[in-house]
């Protein structure tokens, strides 16, 4: 249960998704929400500025919280400049996107992709609290995010589901999506996941692998059927983990 008094140096997370946009502050010595988390639909379309406006209206609504803000955006971000735009507005690209909500919301901003985020707080809070080492975080769902963490030191922008494996886009073949699109069987799709993560491990020799996602709520019907060298497991903070991720990012000072 989230406490009912947020103090004025918690730092604030915002989720930027396709079709909400939610925030909370976050208590980060527990990695949970200090208050009731707000959300509010993503206006259409979902441009930088139009996208501020919201930030600010849900930041109006706990004015007691006066912390450095982080958000996270489903694209690659480089030093605050967001730089890919598959899935939201192409006006996206190229914006400065820590300068635009600073400057609209009056407090520091610091922007983050979201599949880092999620990762970061699984690292910190979640499933792979106290491990050390490299930990890769994959969410499982329309395409594969990755998130690679040394340590407890965040490897930004990794985009590991767009890695070419066997001639193809390797998110187009092992993601929840590819699962669904062609009524892929749990065995199937555990022998073109294990093909992903095998690929992962040559290149990279993990400490660990935690799968998150949506359909991660199933891992008991996939994961057991891997054929790994590496430790894979389950995610923890399911839908608080972009959230969490994004204010535990701004803490520590953006990227």
């Amino acid at each position: 249960m989230a406490p009912n008094a947020p103090t004025a140096l918690q730092p604030f997370g915002i989720d930027f998704g396709g079709t909400g946009i939610k925030g909370a502050p976050v208590d980060l010595d527990a990695g949970e929400f200090a208050a009731e988390r707000v959300r509010i639909k993503t206006p259409a379309p979902s441009t930088p500025q139009r996208v501020a406006e919201v930030f600010v209206e849900l930041l109006s609504q706990f004015p007691e919280c006066t912390g450095a803000v982080g958000v996270t955006v489903p694209g690659v971000v480089r030093h605050g400049v967001v730089r890919s735009a598959a899935n939201i507005d192409k006006s996206w690209i190229d914006t400065d996107a820590d300068r635009l909500f600073t400057e609209a919301t009056g407090r520091e901003v610091h922007v983050v992709n979201d599949a880092d985020a999620a990762g970061f707080a699984e690292v910190r809070y979640g499933a792979a609290r106290g491990r050390s080492g490299l930990v890769i975080v994959t969410t499982l769902g329309t395409g594969i995010g990755s998130a690679m963490v040394h340590d407890g030191v965040l490897i930004p922008n990794s985009e590991l589901g767009h890695l070419e494996i066997d001639g193809h886009d390797a998110e187009s073949r092992a993601a929840n999506s590819a699962r669904e699109r062609e009524d892929l069987s749990w065995e199937h799709w555990a022998k073109r996941l294990t093909t992903y993560y095998r690929t992962l491990e040559k290149l990279f020799s993990p400490e660990l692998f935690v799968v998150g996602g949506g359909v991660s709520k199933s891992s008991a019907e996939f994961l057991p059927l891997l054929d790994l060298d590496t430790e894979i497991i389950p995610a923890a903070l399911l839908n608080k983990a972009g959230v969490v991720g994004a204010a535990l990012y701004a803490s520590e000072g953006g990227g």
